[in-house]
């Protein structure tokens, strides 16, 4: 991408590049609470019922504490697998690492990069005590369920009364969108954000212009044309100069020109303000 519409058509470099998806961090587990949670009290359970629950949900919560040990790791530039399960001493090296992230870093475990985020520890532990974690927890959500079965009926036969309407239920929460850790993937989540701020853009016209700039190598680099002359390279996927990416980086992306999400958002945006869309880019831009 020029600056002062100065560019000229990207040669690009292969380099060795890291980048990974992101996942959250080891189970844990919840348990509801019991008691009256609409516009009227319920009745009083049971003693028997009650204590049973209550005693069940406090032995469970204590094996999820003690069973917590996993952490979220936050990838830096120059970062590997190896890397990672050498610094946190992870039981296995980078194989056991790349095992419990493998559907977030995708195929190839060379691929991670800076800005997201892996579990260390998530599969960890003793397989005895996960068995009776588990067991514990399936005692607890039987003692609350059966609590919780008569207090809901009673709540519900009383709020009907009272309204003359059916109780409406929560819709359940929207699962995040997950995106392959590939060039599919980086334009899919890219679009998606130009959604929310209402950038312009169809896939054939981002997918075609990262051809022909940098073949999808999110780490390309222009070091011969009149920008990298004056010392602001073309970079990235779509080969945004540092100070483009700067004046039309996305919010929620990252600052990282070399991101492969951050740098479509970007020249996206540059694109629609000086064309009106990417997909009306068919050259050099």
């Amino acid at each position: 991408m020029p600056e002062n519409g100065k560019h000229r058509r990207s040669r690009t470099t292969s380099l060795t590049r890291g980048i990974i998806a992101v996942s959250t961090g080891g189970a844990a587990l919840a348990l509801p609470l019991i008691g009256a949670t609409g516009a009227f009290a319920a009745p009083a359970q049971p003693a028997a019922v009650e204590k049973a629950a209550t005693s069940t949900a406090v032995s469970g919560k204590g094996i999820a504490a003690q069973k917590s040990k996993s952490t979220t790791y936050s990838v830096v530039l120059g970062d590997t697998l190896a890397k990672i399960a050498r610094e946190h001493s992870v039981s296995g090296g980078w194989k056991a690492l790349y095992k419990d992230n493998e559907k977030v870093v995708g195929g190839n475990p060379d691929l991670i990069h800076p800005g997201l985020k892996i579990t260390i520890g998530a599969k960890g532990g003793n397989k005895s005590a996960d068995k009776a974690e588990k067991a514990e927890s399936k005692a607890s959500d039987r003692a609350e369920k059966s609590a919780d079965r008569a207090d809901r009926s009673e709540r519900t036969s009383t709020s009907l009364a009272a309204e003359g309407a059916p109780a409406a239920e929560a819709a359940p929460a929207a699962e995040p969108a997950s995106y392959t850790n590939d060039l599919d993937g980086w334009i899919k989540e890219s679009l998606a954000v130009m959604a929310e701020h209402g950038i312009p853009g169809t896939y054939e016209g981002i997918h075609r212009n990262i051809i022909r700039e940098s073949a999808g190598d999110p780490q390309a680099i222009n070091d011969w044309d009149i920008n990298a002359i004056n010392g602001v390279p073309s970079k990235g996927l779509l080969q945004v100069i540092d100070p483009t990416f700067q004046a039309y980086h996305v919010p929620g992306t990252s600052m990282d020109s070399y991101d492969p999400v951050a740098n479509i958002t970007a020249a996206c945006n540059y694109a629609a303000d000086r064309y009106g869309s990417i997909d009306n880019v068919f050259g050099a831009y």
